[in-house]
């Protein structure tokens, strides 16, 4: 999620606004995140531990899936997808994009909000759940997210679940070396205003403690891992750009410090791997 934030008092997500804030930046949103340097290497991360979890055969619910970028990538190994998002315009780029990409099993578009997913109803048994950077942040009560989903997947299915984190290191020393303290600590308090093709909603930034109460007791946290511990968050695209041999070697650094204690708790996103309780 590339957005512009402010320190804001708590209030609620508002996923209808973050759908229409989407909606205004679909169109491009490929070109400015999903094909940029810092975007390919941050999803390339994430597919890893995708290729690992999910197999040929399943049957995946994803859940803020964007343009389908992740969808279309697990369809073409063969992993069915039902994948959602709030935002209209994003539904309808990711249908426009699975009409000229061939995949290796069915892949569903759907327009409906992360709140909503208990619509679905119990019958909709899925192998698994996904849902990558930081759409997850938009949610106001996890608990119901994690109850909804307790109903959709069956036991012993894999959630992968990727968000902001509440302190990334790498976004405060760069706006503190721009003199810009407020922005540096934005997400700090746990809560921020972002503003998206004008419209502006709220976002959550929990810890990864906060996050394994939240879908305690229908999960259990696994593993987790930074994505983007030394590679910057996107907005530093135009620096990446000017400085390729620093970003080398950042990428080079970035495996080391994910997995790294502490550390990997303080990048762009961190990626946790939960597992749905026996019944």
């Amino acid at each position: 999620m590339n957005t512009t934030a402010g320190a804001a008092s708590p209030g609620p997500a508002g996923f209808a606004l973050a759908g229409r804030a989407f909606d205004g930046v679909a169109a491009d949103y490929d070109k400015v995140f999903t094909d940029s340097e810092i975007g390919r290497v941050q999803r390339d991360a994430v597919w890893a531990v995708l290729a690992k979890t999910f197999r040929q055969g399943d049957r995946i619910l994803e859940l803020n899936c964007g343009t389908g970028e992740d969808a279309l990538f697990l369809g073409r190994r063969g992993v069915s997808v039902l994948a959602c998002d709030a935002s209209a315009e994003m539904v309808t780029v990711a249908r426009r994009r699975s009409f000229t990409e061939t995949t290796g099993a069915q892949i569903e578009f759907q327009q409906l909000s992360t709140e909503d997913i208990a619509d679905l109803g119990p019958t909709r048994a899925f192998d698994g759940a996904f849902s990558n950077f930081s759409g997850l942040n938009c949610v106001a009560d996890l608990q119901a997210t994690a109850d909804a989903l307790s109903t959709l997947v069956r036991p012993g299915a894999s959630l992968l679940l990727c968000l902001s984190t509440r302190y990334c290191l790498a976004e405060i020393v760069y706006f503190l070396c721009r003199g810009n303290p407020e922005k540096a600590l934005r997400r700090c308090n746990g809560y921020s205003a972002a503003n998206v093709a004008g419209i502006e909603f709220g976002v959550h930034y929990w810890t990864v403690r906060q996050l394994r109460a939240a879908f305690s007791p229908h999960f259990r946290l696994i593993s987790h891992k930074g994505i983007g511990v030394a590679v910057p968050p996107s907005y530093c695209e135009s620096w990446v750009r000017m400085h390729p041999v620093a970003f080398k070697f950042l990428r080079l650094l970035e495996p080391a410090l994910a997995s790294f204690p502490i550390l990997r708790a303080t990048g762009d996103h961190v990626l946790l791997h939960f597992e749905k309780e026996p019944a």
